[in-house]
C-alpha cells in the first residue's frame, strides 16, 4: 500500500504538527491487509483509507460472556440470516425504513436519501445481515457488511425498527454478528471507531483490541485513558507524554518502539 500524510492544522507554540495518515491500496492488495494495519475506509469504493482509533474483535479469542448471554436473552425470538448484497432488494420500503432510523438516530437529513442510495450501491457493502421477528415474520433490522472470506468482517451501518429499542436491538445485532462470524471461523470483525465513552459498548467482547497508532492493544484502561485525554487541554503529542509512557509502557519510549508494528523501508526511490 502507498502511504500519504495529509497535513492538518498545526499548533506551533507547542510544536505539534499533526498529519492525517492515508493508505491507498496497490493492485495486488485486498482491503483485509489495509484494515490490519489500522486503517478504515475513507471512501465507499475502498480506494482510500485513513488511520484511526478503531475496535476489532479477534474471533479466535471470542467466547460468550455473561453480558453477551444477557443480550441474547433480550433478543429471543429474533432470527437472522446472511444475504449477498446483490440478493438484497433495496426497494422503496427499505429506503424509507433506513431513512427513518437515520433521521431519529443521527439527526434530520444527516443521512440523506442520496447518501443512502450511494451506500447500498457501493463496494463497501457486499453482504447484509437481515433480522426478522419470528412471531410476526416481520423484517426488523439490517446490518451492512464488507466481508473478505475467512479474513475480516467489517460491521458498517446498522438500521433497525426503533420499537425494538427496549430489547437492546442494536446491541443484539452487533453481538449476533460477532458470534456468527466467530462460528464461521473468520479471523476478525471490525466494529468502527471509538473516540468517546458512548462507543465503549464495542469493547464488550472477549478478543477486543483497539488500534492506538502503532499497535493493536488489548488494554481497556489504555483506551479509556485516550478517551479521557481528549477532554483536557493537550500540549504534547501522545507518545511524548510522560504520564502515558509511565502508565502503559514502563515509562520508556523504547518500549513503545519495540512494540510498534511499523517499519518503513528507508531505501531512496
Amino acid at each position: 500500500m502507498k502511504i500519504l500524510f495529509s497535513e492538518h492544522k498545526s499548533d506551533y507554540s507547542n510544536y505539534i504538527f499533526p498529519y492525517a495518515i492515508w493508505a491507498v491500496p496497490e493492485a495486488d492488495e485486498t482491503p483485509a491487509k489495509i484494515f490490519a494495519n489500522g486503517f478504515l475506509p475513507s471512501t465507499r469504493d475502498l480506494d482510500l483509507f485513513y488511520m484511526v482509533r478503531q475496535i476489532r474483535i479477534n474471533l479466535k479469542k471470542f467466547k460468550h460472556s455473561s453480558e453477551n448471554r444477557r443480550i441474547f436473552r433480550k433478543g429471543e425470538g429474533i432470527q437472522y440470516k446472511l444475504i449477498p448484497q446483490q440478493q438484497f432488494e433495496y426497494n422503496d420500503q427499505w429506503r424509507e425504513f433506513c431513512k427513518n432510523y437515520a433521521d431519529i438516530k443521527f439527526g434530520k437529513d444527516v443521512m440523506t436519501h442520496k447518501r443512502l442510495d450511494s451506500l447500498f450501491n457501493s463496494k463497501i457493502i457486499n453482504h447484509i445481515l437481515l433480522f426478522t421477528d419470528i412471531d410476526t415474520n416481520k423484517d426488523i433490522g439490517i446490518a451492512t457488511l464488507y466481508l473478505e472470506e475467512k479474513k475480516i468482517a467489517y460491521y458498517y451501518y446498522a438500521f433497525y425498527d426503533l420499537n425494538y429499542y427496549t430489547r437492546n436491538m442494536g446491541m443484539f445485532m452487533m453481538t449476533s454478528a460477532v458470534d456468527y462470524f466467530s462460528q464461521l471461523q473468520f479471523d476478525y470483525i471490525y466494529l468502527g471507531t471509538c473516540y468517546s465513552r458512548n462507543a465503549l459498548y464495542k469493547t464488550q467482547f472477549f478478543g477486543f483490541e483497539f488500534f492506538n497508532g502503532f499497535r493493536w492493544s488489548e488494554n481497556l484502561k489504555e483506551l479509556k485513558y485516550l478517551i479521557q485525554r481528549e477532554k483536557s487541554s493537550v500540549d504534547k503529542h501522545l507518545l511524548e507524554t510522560q504520564e502515558y509512557q509511565d502508565k502503559f509502557y514502563e515509562g520508556r519510549l523504547d518500549r513503545i518502539v519495540q512494540q510498534s508494528e511499523y517499519c518503513i523501508d528507508s531505501k531512496v526511490r
